[in-house]
């Protein structure tokens, strides 16, 4: 993965080479904003950076490609021996993957010798980014579905095969409890779940045929979709399987009035225990109005709504420079331009809790403040060396799941959500303004000059 980068990493790679440039660097990764109806985030993508940051190398091959393209025409052969040895030897801090997160807080912060923190960037942002995205995105459809099981449909919306597997771990981190992703249970350990398609219904010379041959083989598990030419017609046929019927899935039509249609069929024919599962471009906000209206639903598979986070597709994540070691120093480094001010310095993040243990404010320092709460970031790289036990996916899960238990209500609104409070500390606010008068003195005198 060393060549999945911004081309302009490895231009100023090389031009740090040339020049010199060592610095110790460290940068955060942040969201600027959330997006439109989001009051949190939830932190995901921590393990996919610590495996890229940990296996990162230029193979010879990637070296070759580099040498050959234009641009590098006059860069020195010090430099691509430089990168046929590079490792990253780096300090990661990071918010732990499950942490609600919310604008301005360091999710990542990368100290290492400016060449390796800035090269890692691309991939930094592209994982955080779209992870982030979705566990939020599947969180919000969970606490719609008010305690009904969701499950992850969204592999082949997904853009592309590793986008699926990720969206599938995303989803699961955000509450849905499994996934239809053969491959993502088989390396992430997600529940697999799934039943047909309507090609098989239509395979068969009936429908009731399908359904039989269906539960001859998954007797166990007999799920049938019964739309595929009247639902609730399918919903009659299906009663006839008799007891050993798991489920009935919906696909498609007004899910409000076939739902309920298909569950009084259900429950005058003695199979209150059969399940009804809907699916078909659903969301949050349909999910939470089907509710509303009292449909009979009792699992929900979503796919492309939630793996593209189809109302707010991206994030606002962005990755600067903080602070640099001059001569055993730190050096604060900010920027200036207008609405993209950023703070300067290694920072921590405190959250505070309010008498009933809900989530109150979170305050941002600098790094060697000392505050009440709890902090947010802990150690995970040292050294280019993991400190740090990266947990289970169940786990991550699990602390995704309480963190939004202990948000309180105005912050989980599917629309209009309150903004939750992120103070900055005086010490902080005052630091800024030191940097900013530093930098202007500074840039005021080369430019007399």
């Amino acid at each position: 993965m060393a060549l999945a980068v911004d081309l302009y990493e490895l231009t100023m790679a090389a031009a740090y080479f040339d020049n010199g440039i060592t610095y110790r660097s460290t940068f955060d990764l942040f969201i600027r904003k959330l997006p439109p109806n989001r009051g949190y985030l939830i932190a995901a993508g921590l393990e996919q950076v610590v495996h890229y940051l940990v296996n990162l190398r230029f193979s010879p091959e990637h070296i070759r490609f580099l040498r050959e393209h234009p641009i590098f025409r006059n860069v020195s052969d010090d430099f691509f021996e430089y990168l046929r040895g590079f490792r990253f030897t780096g300090d990661l801090r990071a918010i732990p993957e499950g942490e609600l997160v919310f604008p301005d807080e360091p999710i990542l912060s990368v100290t290492a010798p400016i060449i390796e923190a800035q090269i890692v960037e691309t991939y930094l942002l592209s994982v955080i980014n779209y992870q982030t995205m979705v566990a939020t995105k599947a969180s919000r459809v969970v606490l719609a579905a008010r305690g009904r099981g969701v499950v992850d449909f969204g592999s082949r919306r997904a853009h592309g095969p590793q986008a699926g597997i990720l969206a599938a771990r995303a989803s699961y981190i955000g509450g849905c409890y499994g996934t239809s992703n053969v491959l993502a249970g088989y390396e992430l350990g997600i529940p697999i779940v799934g039943t047909v398609a309507h090609s098989w219904n239509m395979t068969f010379d009936s429908e009731m045929e399908s359904f039989i041959s269906y539960h001859k083989v998954f007797p166990d598990n007999t799920i049938l979709l019964i739309d595929t030419y009247d639902t609730i017609e399918g919903a009659k046929k299906a009663i006839k399987i008799g007891p050993d019927l798991k489920g009935v899935r919906i696909d498609s039509g007004d899910l409000l009035r076939l739902s309920r249609e298909v569950r009084e069929i259900l429950d005058s024919s003695g199979m209150g225990h059969v399940k009804i599962v809907a699916s078909g471009d659903l969301n949050e906000y349909k999910i939470e109005e089907l509710l509303r209206n009292g449909a009979p639903i009792d699992l929900f598979g979503v796919g492309t709504e939630m793996v593209t986070s189809r109302d707010e597709p991206t994030l606002s994540a962005v990755y600067k420079l903080v602070e640099q070691d001059r001569g055993g120093r730190g050096i604060p480094k900010m920027k200036l331009s207008d609405e993209k001010v950023t703070y300067p310095g290694r920072k921590q993040v405190y959250r505070q809790r309010d008498e009933r243990g809900k989530f109150k404010q979170d305050i941002i320092c600098r790094a060697d403040e000392k505050l009440e709460g709890e902090t947010l970031l802990v150690e995970v790289m040292k050294g280019g060396v993991l400190c740090y036990e990266l947990p289970p996916i169940d786990r991550i899960r699990e602390r995704a799941m309480r963190n939004l238990a202990d948000l309180p209500d105005q912050y989980k609104r599917l629309i209009d959500p309150e903004e939750y409070p992120v103070l900055r500390s005086r010490g902080l606010e005052e630091f800024r303004r030191e940097t900013e008068e530093r930098i202007l003195r500074t840039e005021i005198i080369d430019e007399d000059e």
